[in-house]
């Protein structure tokens, strides 16, 4: 197949015309990807030092930094896919698709995210808390962007999912310097109710880990089926609490027993109706 002279022309000339049009872009282009690739790193780099001088949870520092840097870079590359030509409407429409399709895939997922920023936001409980959540009482060990790790008491690893644990109540134990314990204590119908208040208060008064301001109060307040019990509420240093706690239980025991004081146990009264009335009457018939 031949061609003739005025077709050969005229590709040339056409082909002439594209590279007049298209080499600009692409040299254009390539320019722009390497200032704006430049430019990205310096504003990371910037970024890093910032959020490292904010001494903020590292997990939500590699969070944002990870963030930043996928949408600078996105938008870079439209950037150089525009100056190529391509139709950046198209683009946003098929990045819109495919958000909404992994969105409706990804929906619990996308919850315990959601959750995760929150948490790491506005910090609710940090590493080394005590808290309470989700069923759950212990130490938090580690908070990343989609699960809350706890380490129980019994050194067991709870992984709570951030998305329940975000929309939950939460009691932190590690937010205050000083807690309060409550014991409730019973003693036995006919108890001198004043030695046994008095008792309790030197018990307490006695042990440096229980602050006197506000100071120890003890009070009746219930009439037992088998005691009368008495409520018992004392605040020390959070660390002491709950060494307090177990240490005065027992002494409290120990003073009673030396008081005579008896702590009761359960107990019913029976009464017995005699069978004598019922014997005569029917002796009378």
């Amino acid at each position: 197949m031949e061609f003739s002279q005025e077709t050969v022309n005229a590709f040339y000339e056409r082909a002439i015309d594209l590279a007049y049009l298209i080499v600009p872009r692409i040299i254009f282009a390539v320019i722009f990807y390497l200032v704006g690739k430049y430019i990205i790193k310096s504003l990371l780099k910037g970024m890093k030092n910032l959020l490292e001088k904010r001494e903020s949870n590292p997990s939500l520092n590699d969070f944002l930094f990870g963030f930043v840097k996928v949408v600078l870079f996105i938008t870079l590359f439209m950037g150089v896919a525009s100056i190529l030509g391509a139709p950046l409407g198209s683009a946003v429409a098929i990045f819109g698709a495919a958000g909404l399709a992994i969105g409706l895939a990804l929906q619990g997922s996308l919850s315990n995210f959601a959750g995760g920023i929150l948490i790491l936001g506005f910090k609710p409980f940090e590493v080394g808390n005590v808290i309470v959540a989700q069923g759950h009482t212990g130490t938090v060990a580690k908070i990343q962007i989609l699960y809350t790790h706890l380490m129980t008491f019994d050194n067991r690893e709870v992984v709570i999912p951030n998305g329940s644990l975000a929309n939950s109540d939460i009691i932190n134990m590690s937010t205050q310097p000083t807690r309060r314990t409550e014991l409730n204590v019973g003693v036995a119908y006919g108890t001198n109710i004043k030695q046994a208040k008095e008792i309790i208060k030197n018990v307490f008064e006695n042990d440096p880990r229980a602050l006197k301001e506000p100071a120890p109060f003890v009070a009746l307040s219930n009439f037992g089926d088998s005691s009368l019990d008495l409520v018992v509420r004392v605040w020390a240093k959070s660390g002491d609490l709950w060494p307090m706690h177990f240490d005065a239980m027992e002494s409290i025991n120990t003073e009673f027993e030396k008081h005579g004081i008896e702590i009761p146990f359960p107990q019913r009264v029976v009464h017995q109706i005699k069978e004598e009335a019922a014997g005569e009457e029917a002796n009378q018939d």
